[in-house]
């Protein structure tokens, strides 16, 4: 059976549209006491790494290993499936430019080190107006008059989404947004944001980062203080439904619990659960039911 065309994939396809009335919300918590720490040490060694960061490897490990079949998008009311997952992670850039997005090739195979790495790089290019094409070509249609706009808008995402033509020349096609977007509105000192999704990127999923606190929680029948984020996802509900969206959250839950492993490049036999074989031996029984 095609993992992607479900009969209700095909359904939704032909049900809802692009995607203006096929979102759908959920919001989660996530306990990042042990990511933070994590985060800590590796600044104390001179290693600049953000929750930002982290976050893009944790969710492109969970899609690529827990829920690979959201790693779509529909073309013509079928379900095509992406070669590689990458993640476009939106950053301010200043100097009354904005915010420019930056695309993470392959990000659930890079370590988080390389992919800090990289992002600083890249946003630093755009500072400096060496940035990619598409990137440049941000506000290509600010330079159309008005009235055209929209035809071009749609021409454009017709030529590279809908047909599958590559516009080398802008820097545009079917994968130039990549798989998924992880976008921080923590550091404005938002708690939650439900965003939007943009036809043109042909995305199943926004994640937005809130604003980082400690919270009182209860573990193990005792109040403890930890350090939460709050994550927020709008989802293509012709793509995403309840069962993925659940599969997701264990994956996130999971590679927070232990950061160390994102700045460790998954090995092949390994590939499935992420885990390091000094770290096999450890997993719980809990564990290895749900990375089986």
């Amino acid at each position: 059976m095609d993992q992607f065309n479900t009969p209700w994939r095909v359904t939704a396809a032909a049900i809802y549209t692009t995607p203006t009335d096929s979102r759908v919300y959920g919001t989660l918590d996530i306990d990042v006491t042990d990511a933070k720490r994590f985060l800590d040490e590796k600044r104390s060694t001179g290693v600049k790494i953000t929750m930002t960061h982290l976050a893009t490897a944790v969710l492109a490990r969970a899609i690529a290993f827990d829920v690979p079949e959201m790693n779509c998008f529909i073309r013509r009311g079928s379900i095509v499936g992406r070669e590689r997952i990458d993640v476009m992670v939106p950053v301010a850039i200043g100097g009354g430019e904005g915010v420019s997005a930056i695309l993470i090739k392959d990000a659930h195979a890079r370590t988080v080190t390389s992919i800090a790495d990289e992002i600083r790089l890249r946003a630093e290019e755009s500072r400096a107006g060496t940035e990619s094409k598409t990137s440049q070509n941000k506000y290509l249609l600010n330079r159309i008059p008005w009235p055209l706009r929209r035809p071009a808008f749609r021409f454009l995402k017709w030529i590279t989404v809908d047909m599958g033509y590559e516009i080398k020349p802008l820097g545009l096609s079917a994968d130039s947004f990549g798989s998924f977007v992880v976008s921080d509105i923590g550091s404005f000192g938002l708690n939650t944001g439900m965003t939007s999704l943009m036809p043109a990127a042909k995305v199943p999923a926004v994640i937005v980062l809130g604003k980082i606190e400690d919270k009182a929680v209860v573990r193990n029948g005792q109040i403890e203080i930890r350090t939460i984020l709050p994550l927020t996802g709008t989802f293509d509900h012709r793509i995403v439904d309840g069962l993925q969206i659940g599969k997701l959250a264990r994956g996130i839950k999971r590679n927070f619990r232990k950061p160390e492993w994102l700045d460790e490049v998954p090995t092949e036999e390994l590939a499935g659960c992420l885990f390091s074989p000094r770290e096999q031996s450890s997993l719980t029984d809990e564990d290895k039911g749900k990375v089986g």
